[in-house]
């Protein structure tokens, strides 16, 4: 009888076993930029077509943009302004384009997911957004080769972002989130996008200043030249040199977006406990402190590896509170014999952050993902996402970037943007990259 009941505990435990062993499907994610795809998602049919199309390539989820960089929304708001028109495009405020975006993916078995660009506030470029409007005051302070501007005053920079560390800017971003999940109980997820600062010379407001000296202890508001100072190298260009307070303002900026996420988690979830929350940022973690943000994991601790990192900047990790991670893996490179070969940045994009010349194995498709599952130390499925555009020109290229950033990646691959595909007609390609991946 024994030698029964143990024979039974031991069949058990071998199917706990496999179950425990059984890793979830890895996720393919279609992003769908609001306004590259302003006019392609502005009809019911259209909206349908290429919703089929994604599904047909084996994607099993689509994320949609619908809030700009300008800080308009796609859907009709109490709170943020409706951005009803874009390149000559119009749509009338009673088009809900989420709203079909998602009955689409339903009726094709898709994802649906929700992307919002959280701390941004206007297009530089088109001179359009909140700060030009509604809320000017809201705007970064940057301090930028010794001398400090507003942001929207720096043209070369297209994306002109507020200051995280503004109690007003913070309720108003948590509101906007919190109505959007009243609005669509139903989505599958919110993904997180620009929860950050635009680069290492933001923001140096009076306000953040001041609000820096009470993190630190500091007596007063520490001067911008005493955190870092701009100087010009035999080249001529412009470089930081760190200062007396450089690693603990470092710190400070990071602990701004992570209060943020953690508000917003505790927010959301308070709504609807199933909302899937995630975020996307680059993967090019050796230099995103310079947007002041932390996605690693609590468990891991940067200051044993890297300079820029104080003994407690650990504890600003925020992975722990995601369900999703997307990670830009926008390289051109796609392994890492291709860093040790010195291969070319032919086409490179160059990201807020990102420092071409800190160059390792992180510096490409493959090593960036695994960068990204090292830090985020397992508590969050990781995503590789792809830039189409990165490989223009080079088809095969691209996907082999695609089939690499799949087997590469924890959780999956997101592509960024349906819009690329389109125009390339790359189509074929796509689908064959993705029946490639192991």
């Amino acid at each position: 009888m024994k030698k029964l009941i143990y024979a039974a505990l031991a069949a058990l435990l071998f199917v706990g076993l496999q179950s425990c062993q059984q890793t979830t499907p890895k996720r393919l994610y279609m992003w769908l930029d609001c306004e590259a795809n302003f006019e392609r998602l502005s009809t019911p049919d259209s909206i349908d077509y290429y919703m089929g199309r994604i599904k047909e390539l084996g994607f099993t989820d689509v994320v949609a943009d619908v809030k700009s960089i300008m800080g308009e929304v796609l859907y009709k708001s109490d709170i943020a302004p409706y951005m009803g028109e874009w390149h000559g495009t119009v749509r009338p405020l009673e088009y809900d384009m989420l709203a079909e975006v998602e009955a689409a993916c339903r009726r094709h078995g898709l994802g649906c997911y929700a992307s919002l660009n959280v701390f941004c506030g206007g297009h530089n470029f088109v001179k359009r957004g909140i700060i030009y409007n509604e809320h000017p005051e809201w705007q970064s302070i940057g301090w930028w080769h010794n001398q400090l501007l507003p942001v929207n005053e720096m043209d070369f920079n297209y994306n002109g972002m507020v200051n995280p560390a503004n109690p007003e800017v913070r309720e108003y971003q948590l509101a906007i989130l919190e109505e959007f999940a009243h609005k669509y109980p139903t989505i599958d997820g919110i993904i997180f996008d620009r929860v950050r600062y635009d680069d290492i010379w933001a923001d140096f407001s009076d306000l953040s200043l001041n609000d820096f000296a009470k993190y630190a202890g500091l007596e007063k508001a520490p001067k911008p030249e005493e955190i870092f100072s701009w100087y010009q190298d035999e080249k001529g260009k412009w470089r930081h040199k760190p200062e007396e307070h450089f690693l603990l303002w470092m710190e400070y900026r990071a602990s701004v977006i992570k209060s943020f996420v953690e508000e917003a988690h505790a927010r959301l979830k308070a709504i609807n406990p199933d909302l899937i929350l995630g975020d996307y940022t680059g993967a090019w973690y050796p230099t995103y402190y310079y947007v002041g943000v932390n996605w690693a994991s609590e468990k891991y601790n940067p200051a044993e590896e890297f300079e820029w990192a104080s003994e407690n900047y650990h504890k600003t990790g925020y992975a722990d509170l995601l369900d999703v991670y997307m990670t830009g893996l926008y390289y051109t490179p796609i392994t890492k014999a291709e860093v040790d070969s010195d291969f070319p940045d032919i086409g490179q994009r160059m990201e807020a952050g990102m420092d071409a010349e800190a160059r390792n194995y992180w510096y490409c498709v493959e090593g960036a993902a695994e960068l990204a599952q090292k830090i985020t130390c397992g508590v969050v499925p990781v995503v590789g996402s792809i830039y189409v555009e990165q490989y223009q020109g080079d088809q095969e290229r691209f996907g082999r970037a695609v089939t690499q950033a799949i087997e590469s990646s924890s959780g999956g691959m997101m592509l960024f943007d349906l819009c690329h595909i389109v125009s390339h007609n790359w189509w074929d390609t796509l689908k064959e990259a993705i029946a490639r991946a192991k």
